[in-house]
């Protein structure tokens, strides 16, 4: 049945945002057909459904009447009512009951907390949000302390043991100073197994983190979110008061946003239930925290992998480069949030910084040295195998270039490059004869090889086509003085 409000929300959808009909049924959650009828009407005008009579209707009071006795299931009504002579269906009645069964609220025992004594923690989700050229699920992380109510907001894009972990460190940072205990969900990062009647047994990374920080790990029993209420009223604060309408271009605008909310919000509202402002119940409850241990805990994860024959190694869809000489090996991976550490054996082998985009490739510039040294070598000996078939004299000449020649590998790829030129037998002959004359370059033989390729033909003898040409030629008289003038010297 749609009621007036609901009507008004159709309406607004469709002029003020400007949503068809079935994007409005979407939204709220209703059949096409009945968005579309109600867009047709100009007013709001209830419908009356007409009152059909049923088999129900002479045991109505009677089932009234013992649901107010006592909370008896549909089927044991079902059963007395057949005495009665019902002669109905079990549906109808179930229906029936639904509707006229007294609701029971459940009741819940409020819990108190003196100062430092617990925090309560837990994750939220927001929709998506773009990071980089993709877009990923939005997580926040949200730390309540339970006698000040404290808030600590943290947003992140995944809920692995690497962010739960380093989520609670920057907490504790902020609030210089850890609670005694902190109030999880059952989380598997933080516990791994319930069985009734038995200790939870815990993740044994958090174990660890909670021992080196020094406080305790108190799980809610199973189904029992309302132990940790104040940190599920935190989140609920979140998408209320900060997230609802807000529209951030990308995800690295989400943690200024969340400091500024805390500060200017969060933290300093008058709150509802204490009446009194977090940061200054929190000044009264910083001597009960415990202090912070002088040292960071190591929160990556570990993992295992092996590296590509492109000496890649993959996560969240993204490569990362490692040496090229370990290619194909066993590898050891550290993620942290922000970073990513690569080890072979305990070789600390590549380091990059974590990126939440995906199909991504990093290559550190130094990886691919080894592999391009390797190549040249390989290149530079085959060159200088294909210089010493040249010309027998080839070894003799390079040991002569390695005497003169700051770079004779050089030349030898010069002389090698000018026998695809001019041919192996001009560069041999042109060796030769700048070993007889030892000129140790590839100029030299560049010259030689240059020069034989250009000669010219040999000038034939003069021939006179008239015998009247021979009277046009003129001999000039020599000087003899100057070998008389030699003589009297």
């Amino acid at each position: 049945m749609i009621d007036f409000d609901l009507f008004v929300r159709i309406k607004n959808y469709h002029e003020q945002k400007g949503l068809n009909a079935a994007q409005i049924a979407r939204e709220l959650e209703l059949d096409p057909r009945t968005v579309v009828y109600w867009l047709s009407q100009k007013k709001y005008r209830p419908r009356n459904p007409v009152q059909r009579p049923s088999r129900l209707d002479p045991f109505k009071s009677s089932i009234l009447r013992m649901l107010e006795n006592h909370p008896y299931t549909a089927a044991q009504i079902l059963h007395k009512i057949r005495e009665e002579g019902f002669d109905g269906g079990y549906t109808i009645l179930t229906d029936y009951v639904r509707k006229v069964r007294p609701r029971r609220t459940p009741a819940f025992l409020k819990l108190s907390f003196a100062p430092g004594e617990c925090a309560q923690v837990d994750w939220g989700s927001h929709g998506s949000i773009q990071v980089g050229e993709t877009r990923r699920r939005l997580s926040f992380f949200v730390m309540v302390l339970c006698y000040s109510r404290m808030m600590y907001l943290e947003f992140t894009v995944s809920q692995t043991m690497e962010h739960f972990l380093a989520c609670h460190q920057n907490a504790f940072a902020a609030f210089g100073s850890v609670p005694k205990r902190i109030m999880v969900d059952n989380l598997k990062s933080a516990v791994l197994k319930r069985i009734v009647g038995a200790d939870p047994v815990f993740n044994p990374k958090y174990l660890d983190f909670a021992n080196h920080f020094g406080f305790t790990i108190a799980p809610c029993g199973v189904g029992k979110g309302n132990e940790k209420g104040r940190v599920e009223n935190g989140v609920g604060y979140v998408k209320k008061n900060l997230l609802a309408g807000l529209d951030l271009p990308d995800f690295h605008a989400m943690a200024p946003a969340a400091r500024q909310w805390l500060d200017t919000v969060a933290n300093v509202r008058i709150h509802g239930e204490t009446r009194r402002k977090p940061i200054e119940m929190f000044q009264e409850e910083r001597a009960s925290l415990l202090p912070l241990p002088p040292h960071h805990y190591d929160i990556g994860a570990i993992s295992q992998g092996r590296a590509s024959t492109q000496f890649r190694v993959n996560l969240d869809s993204n490569h990362y480069s490692v040496p090229a000489e370990y290619a194909g090996s066993h590898l050891t991976l550290k993620t942290y949030p922000d970073r990513i550490c690569i080890y072979h054996g305990d070789k600390l082998i590549a380091r990059h910084t974590r990126s939440y985009d995906r199909n991504q490739d990093f290559e550190d510039p130094d990886h691919p040295k080894e592999l391009i040294a390797q190549r040249k070598k390989a290149r530079d000996q085959k060159i200088f195998m294909r210089f010493l078939t040249l010309c027998p004299k080839a070894q003799d000449y390079y040991l002569e270039l390695e005497k003169r020649r700051m770079n004779p590998r050089h030349h030898v790829q010069k002389i090698v490059a000018l026998s695809e030129i001019y041919g192996v037998g001009p560069v041999a002959r042109a060796m030769e004869d700048a070993f007889f004359f030892q000129a140790f370059s590839c100029e030299y033989i560049a010259n030689l090889c240059e020069q034989r390729a250009r000669r010219l033909p040999e000038p034939g003898a003069l021939h006179l086509t008239r015998r009247s040409d021979l009277l046009d030629l003129e001999v000039q008289q020599p000087d003899l003085s100057i070998y008389q003038k030699d003589k009297r010297d």
